[in-house]
């Protein structure tokens, strides 16, 4: 390696230095490096200014932030610290899952936009996994919860709950005949819930039954309330049948983990066979655009909110804990332990 000193003297440097130096380090065919200095005018020590890369190799040597063979797409910050992907921005998915997105039609999967602005395949950010945040997924994430000093002002009045209603509207056969909520009986679907730190979490087969709508409903609650880490600790579930044989089924998020606005339920209605976790065997459901379509939308907003640490603590970063304030105790510190 051979590295050419030029020192700035002045306010501007001799271009032709520089030149010469570009072709001494060509015409060798050596690899190397012109450092530009400058010296302080208090203390006379060098400060570094420039540093101009030359390979014989013809390999680029990109400024911080970028990356690639031409040093065409930037580079996501810090790698993600290892908590996250490096994705393009044609491939990012709106929001958390479909439904955020739009309510008509159950899709198990986000919706990303075609995209051919000039940008394409240049910019690109993290996509954090569960449980990690910030623009280099670096930071943990502390659990959400209602602030319990926050209230309605008016206190006779009972606090509303988060209500998401599911809609299934049956499809139709082969010959266009209209189907109706007897022809899925026996099917088996699975509802995925998003929690706020980004955790998903699938139920087990619930078995899609229009006769028996309360042990319909029962099954529905049981495989919520089973999810891993009492992610879903409280919810009431009800179930009607319309006239024209759709099913409407309302569940209202009561739990303490679950207080204020949720992600919308993402129904799996899909078939999953052999080899597939969950196994289910799908509903037939309208998916038609320009009809009438099964979907999942939020019927009720919630009185409750949902802050990190319950607005009542402070999120230590690297553990994803909250350290509560005086008087206040519990995981996202909504629980009261002092009256004063």
């Amino acid at each position: 390696m051979m590295c050419v000193i030029v020192t700035i003297t002045g306010v501007l440097v001799s271009l032709t230095t520089v030149v010469i130096a570009l072709t001494v380090f060509a015409r060798m065919k050596l690899p190397g490096w012109i450092l530009l200095t400058s010296r302080d005018a208090i203390t006379n020590t060098p400060n570094v200014l420039v540093r101009v890369s030359y390979r014989a190799t013809g390999e680029c040597t990109c400024f911080d932030g970028y990356e690639g063979k031409a040093c065409a797409r930037l580079a996501c910050p810090n790698d993600c610290s290892g908590h996250g992907t490096c994705e393009y921005i044609q491939d990012l998915v709106f929001a958390s899952n479909w439904p955020d997105y739009q309510k008509p039609l159950f899709f198990e999967t986000g919706k990303t936009f075609p995209y051919t602005n000039w940008d394409n395949g240049k910019i690109r950010q993290c996509k954090c996994d569960a449980t990690y945040g910030d623009a280099d997924c670096s930071k943990r994430m502390c659990p959400y919860g209602t602030d319990v000093l926050d209230h309605r002002d008016n206190l006779l009045a009972s606090e509303k709950y988060q209500v998401q209603n599911l809609y299934f509207i049956p499809g139709e056969d082969s010959t266009s005949a209209a189907l109706t909520t007897f022809d899925n009986y026996g099917k088996t679907f699975a509802l995925t819930f998003t929690s706020r730190l980004n955790e998903t979490f699938t139920t087990i087969p619930i078995n899609f039954d229009g006769h028996d709508l309360p042990d319909f409903v029962h099954d529905i609650q049981s495989a919520l309330l089973a999810l891993p880490n009492r992610v879903i600790d409280g919810i009431t579930v009800a179930a009607t049948i319309t006239a024209t044989s759709n099913v409407q089924v309302n569940i209202t998020f009561t739990g303490d983990a679950v207080q204020g606005p949720q992600h919308l339920l993402v129904v799996e209605d899909y078939e999953c066979a052999a080899g597939c976790t969950p196994r289910l065997t799908g509903l037939d459901l309208m998916t038609a655009f320009n009809r009438y379509s099964s979907n999942t939308t939020e019927l009720q907003l919630s009185d409750f909110n949902s802050f990190e640490c319950g607005r009542r603590g402070v999120c230590d970063y690297a553990t994803g804990l909250c350290a509560c304030f005086v008087g206040y105790t519990g995981d996202n510190c909504n629980t009261l332990t002092t009256l004063v």
